[in-house]
Parts: structure tokens; sequence; C-alpha cells
């Protein structure tokens, strides 16, 4: 370390010296206390930074994204609203930004994002950031920083600092060759998008550092997430979100993938209450880092079916997006989740009928509210 001093100070004078009429290229470095190439391999880190009868203190990456916003309200109502952090490159509508602590957090910037988690003294890290599926293979390099250099500085942060790192993983995790009905927890991978690739990454990096360092890292792979207050964010799943605003609003639906392409879904509030769980489920429990959850499976032409029992007029067009649709015949038909359903507990709510019944209610309601604004 004394080498290194010296070897920065002689450096900065250099760059500092008006005598000398040079350019120097930008270095960046990362200055951490510790790396965690030298860290004991014995360390353990699980859930050791607060006694067990304090509420977590909590950051969510991402967090204006589909999921990030719900379930900060779901954790505010457990461990109380200043506990919950969320966090955006993004600025927050009044609504969220008045429900509680709001932040800008560049997961990109790693010098930022580890002020936030000293500053704010953060126990639990749920890293949302991540460009999707049918976005990624529209930008390759921003999707491969965002999703696999952001992952790098979340897991050195949360590494450091003693976290309780959560990562969702997804159906995106698999490929061609993968079992597609059921797809078990541990079988061939091998996506065919960036989006999946890097989940694949961030599962294999996180059971890495959980083995080698005692990180305590957990992972859920999400199946198609349906939800009805936020917008479709760039998903191949999107258009089991996108059909019910257009049912309500215009009785008609254009979709992307072929009628007959069955693929895992699950309701909002199951996927969250699903996170909350593994969050706080025993580390004895947890017998493996990454778990496959489902509720149901459907096509788009099932979908269509169910919806038009509460509209009969409700008419469905398909042209095929190739990109999507490639997307979709590579990726799980059913998901076997019977180890989560062993280990902790796992328990769906909403199969479909009480989806389609409670996805077009709200969309009902909703459209109302703004007709009547």
């Amino acid at each position: 370390m004394p080498l290194f001093r010296n070897l920065t100070k002689i450096a900065k004078q250099a760059l500092l010296s008006n005598g000398c009429s040079c350019q120097f290229p930008a270095v960046t470095f990362r200055l951490m206390s510790w790396s965690p190439r030298q860290l004991n391999v014995d360390a353990s880190f699980h859930s050791a930074s607060f006694a067990e009868s304090d509420h977590p203190r909590v950051l969510i990456t991402g967090g204006l994204g589909q999921l990030g916003i719900g379930l900060a309200k779901l954790l505010r109502k457990h461990f109380g609203k200043n506990n919950v952090i969320l966090s955006d490159i993004r600025k927050p509508t009044d609504d969220v930004f008045h429900s509680g602590p709001f932040i800008y957090s560049d997961i990109l910037d790693y010098k930022n994002l580890r002020e936030i988690v000293v500053n704010n003294r953060i126990t639990w890290l749920i890293h949302y950031s991540a460009l999707l599926s049918a976005v990624g293979e529209a930008n390759v390099p921003l999707a491969r920083s965002v999703n696999i250099t952001g992952l790098h500085n979340v897991l050195d942060i949360a590494a450091e600092h003693n976290l309780r790192l959560f990562v969702p993983s997804t159906i995106g995790a698999f490929g061609p060759t993968s079992p597609r009905n059921p797809t078990p927890d541990l079988c061939v991978q091998r996506p065919r998008t960036i989006y999946g690739v890097s989940k694949v990454h961030a599962e294999l990096m996180g059971e890495y550092y959980h083995h080698k360092y005692g990180m305590d890292f957990r992972c859920l792979r999400y199946p198609g997430i349906i939800s009805a207050d936020t917008q479709p964010g760039g998903g191949t799943t999107d258009y089991a979100v996108q059909i019910f605003h257009d049912a309500v609003k215009t009785e008609k639906f254009e979709c992307y993938l072929r009628p007959e392409t069955k693929l895992p879904m699950m309701y909002i509030d199951d996927c969250l209450r699903a996170t909350l769980e593994i969050l706080e489920a025993p580390a004895e429990q947890l017998k493996m880092r990454t778990y496959n959850i489902s509720a149901m499976s459907f096509t788009p032409e099932e979908l269509v079916t169910e919806v038009q029992k509460h509209l009969s007029d409700f008419k469905v067009t398909y042209k095929v997006d190739k990109v999507r649709q490639e997307i979709a015949d590579s990726w799980p038909m059913e998901f076997d989740d019977h180890n989560a359903r062993q280990d902790w507990g796992w328990k769906h709510e909403y199969d479909l009928p009480e989806l389609v019944f409670t996805m077009l209610n709200f969309c009902t309601t909703a459209r109302q509210l703004m007709q009547a604004n």
C-alpha cells in the first residue's frame, strides 16, 4: 500500500504539472477498502449487519420499472416507509416521489452506488436494473453494459458491505436446447439473447460469490409478469399486459406472437409476494441460490378466450414479430418450481381466470378515472 500511495502521488504531480503539454488518457480506478480477492474464503455474510429484531434497510435499483414500485410498496408495509429506498436514473412521478424515499442511482457509477449504500446503511440490495429481452437485442452494447457491468458493481458492493443481495432471473435464462415442458431448476440453459446470457451470468456469479465468500445471494427465475399499473417495458411476454389495456380501450388487439405460443406467466402480486418470501426465508431452508417460480402457463389464444368471456366483442389479429417469436420459441413452456414449493413454501394464488378478472377490473377502473378527469 505505501508503494501504491507513492505511485499515485507521483502520477498526480505529473498530471498537474503546467510544464507538460501532453494529454493523458483518462484512467478510472476503482478504490475499495478491500477486494473480494483479498477475502478469507471462510468469511460469512449471512445477515450479520443487523439484529433479528431490526428491520432491514433496503435499496431497490431500477426501481421505476415494472416491479420496483410495487415491491417498494409491499416492503414499506412490512419494514416501514423510510427503510425502503427506490432508485433509478429517471425522474419519478409525483405520487412515487411522495410515497417514500427516492434517490438517483446509476448502477454503472460505482462510486455513486457505493456512497448510497454507505450513507443510508443499506443491508438488503434488490437489483432490478436491466434491459429486457427485445430491447436488449436492439442495443446489445448497452444491454451488456447495464446487465453485466452493472451487476459486477452490485456484486462487489454487496460483498464489501455485507448485504443480502437479490437479483431476479427469468425464463429467458433458458435456450432452445433446454427441456421446455417442463423446465427444471437445473438443466442445460444456453440462451440465445443478451438478456438471457446476462441472467445466466448473474445466476452463476451470485452462486460463486456465495460459495467463495459466503455472500447471501438469492435469486428467483421470474416467468412473464403481468401487471396493470405499469406500462410494458420491452419484454417478449408483454403482449399479456398490453392485451388488457387494448381490450378495455378499443376491444381490438394485435398480437406479435403466434396464437399457440405457450409461456409461463404470473400475476404481479404473486411475484412480489414470492420475492418477499425468498428474502425473508431462513438461510437454512434454501438448498440452492436460484429457484424457478411459476403460477400458470397459457397461449395467446387461451388468454383471448378467457378475455372474451368478459368482453364478447373483443377481436384479436396476429402479426408475428420474427425476433420476439424466435425468443419465445426458445423459452420454457412450463416451469417446474417444486423445489421452491418444497424448500420455502412457495404457493401461487392467481390462476388464469382470476388474473383476467383482476386485470380487466383494474384497467376498466383506471380508464374511467382518466375519462372523468
